[in-house]
C-alpha cells in the first residue's frame, strides 16, 4: 500500500504524467541545491525535498533529496518535515488497515493515474478530501438533497417569542485588536503621550495570538472595524424606530469583548477604544460595554468564586481558563454567549436572548424590507427561534438557537438572496486536489443559507431547516436553551468556532439544541470595503489557521463522548470536511503544495514567512495532539468548568428568588461591574 501511496505522490507533485496539468506546480524544478546561498533558497529546496522523499525511491531525485535533508538535519524545518514523513507513513499504513475503504479508493487512484483530468479529480478525491466527490456537475440534486437531511419537521412554534428587542435581547461582538504596522510611526497616530509609550513598550512583545484581520492601532477612524460595526448597528435601530419597531427613547445593549494579539494590549484597549469611540458623535441608540480579559477575571473573582462557596458549589480551577476573552477564538466566543445568562441573573431578567454580529457587518434594512419583508428586529420575533420538531431520522430537536446569513457588499445589488460563497468556475488546481473546502462550502450556503419557506415542502410552519454551518456573526441562542444545553466551543480551537459550539451538545438522549434558519435574516458582510489592509496582513495566519483546524477538529470529534463517524454525518459536508480521516497527510501536503506555489509565483519572502508561521504552529499543535487523552481531558475539564458557571448562576437565581441578602449583594455588585464596563 505505501508503494501505491508514494507513486500518487509522486504524480501529484509533477512528475509527466495527466496530473502535471492540473496541479500546475513541478516539484522538481524547485529542488536546486546547488542555488543554496539565500534563506529562501534553502527554504525551497527544503520544501522540494520533502514532496520528493514523500514520493518514495523510485523518484529520480530521492537520493538527492535524502542526502539534502541529511545535510541539513539541524534546520528546524528539516527536523519538522522528517517528522511529518513518519507521521503520514504511519498514518497511511494506520488508516488502510482499519478502512477498506481508504484502501480500496488508494487502489483505484493508483490505476487511474493516467486518466484523463476530469475524471481523474474524483478519484484523487477520495483518497484526499471525499467531501467534494460527487459535487460537481450534480449541484442541483446535491442541494436538494442537504436540504431534506436538514429538515426540521415542526412539532410546536414558540408560543412566546421574542417581541420587544430592546428589552429582551443582548447584542454582542468580539473586537480583535494588534498593534500598528511596522511601517507606521506609533508617535504621528495621533495616541496621547502615555498610550503611544505604552504602546511603544507592547509592540516588543512577541506574538501570541493569530487572527483574521485584527484592528491595527491606529488605523483610520474610517477603516476602523469597531466603529464601523457600532455606527452600523446604531443606523439600523433608527430604521426600526422609524418602522416603529422600537419606541422612540430606546436603546440597545451591546456587549464587545476584546481580544488581543500581545499580551500588554490588554491593559490599553479600553483607553483606545474610548478616545476611538470619542470621535463618533452618532452612536445615541446604544448602551455599549467593553470587556476584556481582566474585565472577565473580575467578574470571577467578584461574583463567581464567592456565590460558589457560599452556596456549597466545587468550582472549577477551569472557570478561570474557560471564562475569558483572549486566546483563540472558542473563549471569547463563548463568553459572549455564556456573558448571557449571567446578565439575565444578575444585570436585567427581562433578558431572554443573545445575538452575535461580527463588525464588518450591517444589517441592510432598505433592502430587508423591500426583497424579505421585514426588517431586521422583525426577523428575530419569529415563532421559529424556539420551536421544537423532529429532524429527518425522527429525532427530537429544539431550535433553541437562531442562524441567518451573509451578503457580500460587492453582491447586494443583485439580490439580497445573492450567497457569499458561491461554487467556483475555474478548474481546482494545486492544494486544492488535497483539500477544497470552497465546494462544500458553496454548496452548503446554497442549501442551508439560501432557503426560503416559500413552498410546501419548507413552509416556514410546519417545516423549516436546522444550521449545521453557521456564521461567526448573526447566529444567535435563547438563553433559556443556553442555561438548559450548556453548549460551549473549547479554548483550544482557533478557528471555526462557530462551527465547533454546537458540536459540545449535538446529541441529546431527549432533545437536542439545534439552530433554526432564518430565512432573510441576512447582514450585509463589508470587511473588503474598508479591512483590506488588516485582512492582507493577517492572510497568512488565517491560511495557517486552516490548518490547525483540520488537525483539531479531526481528533476533536474522538473526543467527544458520541460516535465519531454519526459526528461526521451529522456535520457534513462543509464543518464535516474539517473532519479528515488522514490529518497529518492532508495537512502536511497542502502546506508543502502551497509553499511551492508561492515559489512557482516567485514569491519567496512570502513563502518563507508562510513556512516559518506554519510550521511553528502545525508543530505545536501536533505536539499536543501527541497525548491521546489530551483533547477528551480538554473536553471533560472545560465541560465541567461550564457546568459549574451555570450551576452558580442557578443557585444565585434562587437565592434571589428567596431574596437572600447575600444573593442580592451579588446582583448589587454586578450591576455596578457592568456600569463599570460601559462606555
Amino acid at each position: 500500500m505505501q508503494a501505491k501511496f508514494e507513486t500518487i505522490i509522486k504524480h501529484l507533485i509533477g512528475t509527466p504524467s495527466a496530473l502535471e496539468a492540473i496541479t500546475k506546480i513541478d516539484i522538481s524544478s524547485q529542488f536546486r541545491p546547488s542555488e543554496d546561498t539565500a534563506y529562501h533558497d534553502r527554504s525551497r529546496n527544503i520544501n522540494a525535498a520533502f514532496l520528493i522523499l514523500l514520493s518514495g525511491t523510485s523518484h529520480p531525485l530521492f537520493e538527492e533529496a535524502k542526502a539534502y535533508h541529511d545535510s541539513h538535519q539541524k534546520d528546524p524545518m528539516v527536523v519538522y518535515y522528517q517528522k511529518m514523513l513518519s507521521l503520514i507513513h504511519q498514518e497511511i499504513a494506520n488508516r488502510a488497515k482499519n478502512e477498506s475503504a481508504l484502501t480500496t479508493d488508494i487502489n483505484a487512484l493508483y490505476t487511474m493515474l493516467d486518466s484523463d483530468s476530469q475524471v481523474l479529480s474524483e478519484h484523487i478525491w477520495k483518497v484526499f478530501f471525499p467531501e467534494a466527490c460527487g459535487i460537481l456537475g450534480h449541484r442541483d440534486e446535491e442541494i436538494e438533497k442537504l436540504r431534506q437531511k436538514r429538515k426540521i419537521s415542526i412539532s410546536a412554534l414558540n408560543e412566546n417569542p421574542i417581541e420587544n428587542i430592546a428589552n429582551e435581547m443582548l447584542f454582542t461582538s468580539n473586537i480583535l485588536l494588534t498593534i500598528p504596522p511596522a511601517s507606521k510611526d506609533i508617535d504621528d497616530l495621533g495616541f496621547t503621550p502615555s498610550l503611544a509609550k505604552r504602546l511603544k513598550e507592547v509592540s516588543k512583545e512577541k506574538q501570541k495570538f493569530w487572527y483574521d484581520h485584527p484592528i491595527q492601532m491606529g488605523v483610520e477612524i474610517e477603516k476602523n472595524e469597531a466603529i464601523y460595526g457600532l455606527v452600523g448597528l446604531n443606523e439600523a435601530i433608527k430604521f426600526e424606530k422609524q418602522r416603529g419597531t422600537l419606541k422612540e427613547d430606546a436603546k440597545i445593549n451591546c456587549l464587545l469583548s476584546v481580544s488581543v494579539t500581545h499580551d500588554g494590549l490588554t491593559a490599553i484597549a479600553k483607553e483606545y477604544l474610548e478616545g476611538e469611540l470619542k470621535k463618533v458623535k452618532d452612536i445615541e441608540n446604544l448602551n455599549i460595554f467593553v470587556i476584556t480579559e481582566v474585565d472577565a477575571a473580575n467578574i470571577i473573582e467578584t461574583l463567581l468564586l464567592p456565590a460558589a462557596d457560599s452556596f456549597g458549589i466545587s468550582s472549577s480551577d477551569a472557570l478561570s481558563e474557560i471564562f475569558g476573552v483572549d486566546g483563540e477564538y472558542g473563549r471569547h466566543y463563548s463568553l459572549l454567549k455564556a456573558i448571557a445568562a449571567l446578565w439575565q441573573v444578575l444585570v436585567d431578567a427581562q433578558t431572554r436572548a443573545t445575538f452575535k454580529f461580527d463588525l464588518d457587518q450591517i444589517f441592510p434594512q432598505e433592502e430587508l424590507v423591500a426583497q424579505s419583508g421585514l426588517s431586521a428586529f422583525e426577523h428575530f420575533k419569529t415563532p421559529l427561534w424556539g420551536a421544537k420538531g423532529t429532524d429527518s431520522q425522527g429525532n427530537a430537536v429544539e431550535l433553541g438557537m437562531i442562524a441567518g446569513a451573509l451578503v457580500n457588499q460587492s453582491d447586494i445589488g443583485k439580490s439580497l438572496f445573492t450567497p457569499d460563497v458561491t461554487f467556483s468556475t475555474n478548474a481546482p488546481r494545486g492544494s486544492q486536489y488535497i483539500f477544497y473546502s470552497g465546494l462544500p462550502q458553496a454548496l452548503s450556503t446554497e442549501a442551508e443559507m439560501m432557503l426560503r419557506y416559500d413552498t410546501p415542502s419548507f413552509d416556514g410552519k410546519s417545516a423549516c431547516i436546522q444550521r449545521i454551518h453557521v456564521t461567526g456573526g448573526t447566529n444567535g441562542i435563547m438563553i433559556e436553551s443556553l442555561r438548559k444545553h450548556r453548549p460551549f466551543t473549547p479554548s483550544f480551537i482557533g478557528r471555526a468556532e462557530d462551527q465547533a459550539y454546537i458540536l459540545s451538545v449535538l446529541f441529546d438522549d431527549t432533545s437536542s439544541l439545534r439552530y433554526v434558519h432564518k430565512d432573510g435574516l441576512i447582514m450585509r458582510h463589508d470587511k473588503h470595503a474598508f479591512a483590506q489592509e488588516s485582512i492582507e496582513a493577517a492572510h497568512l495566519g488565517k491560511m495557517v489557521g486552516d490548518y490547525v483546524r483540520i488537525l483539531y477538529f479531526s481528533y476533536y470529534v474522538k473526543a467527544l463522548p458520541w460516535d465519531a463517524a454519526k459526528i461526521k454525518e451529522a456535520i457534513n459536508p462543509f464543518t464535516g470536511s474539517f473532519v479528515s480521516h488522514i490529518p497529518f497527510t492532508v495537512v502536511a501536503l497542502r502546506m508543502a503544495l502551497e509553499a511551492a506555489s508561492f515559489f512557482e509565483k516567485e514569491e519567496p519572502e512570502e513563502a518563507d514567512a508562510f513556512l516559518k508561521l506554519g510550521i511553528q504552529r502545525v508543530d505545536e499543535t501536533i505536539t499536543l495532539l501527541s497525548d491521546d487523552d489530551y483533547l477528551s481531558q480538554c473536553f471533560q475539564d472545560e465541560k465541567r468548568g461550564w457546568d459549574n458557571y451555570y450551576d452558580i448562576l442557578d443557585a444565585i437565581e434562587k437565592g434571589l428568588g428567596k431574596k437572600e441578602e447575600f444573593a442580592l449583594s451579588l446582583r448589587a455588585k454586578a450591576q455596578s461591574l457592568m456600569q463599570d464596563l460601559k462606555i
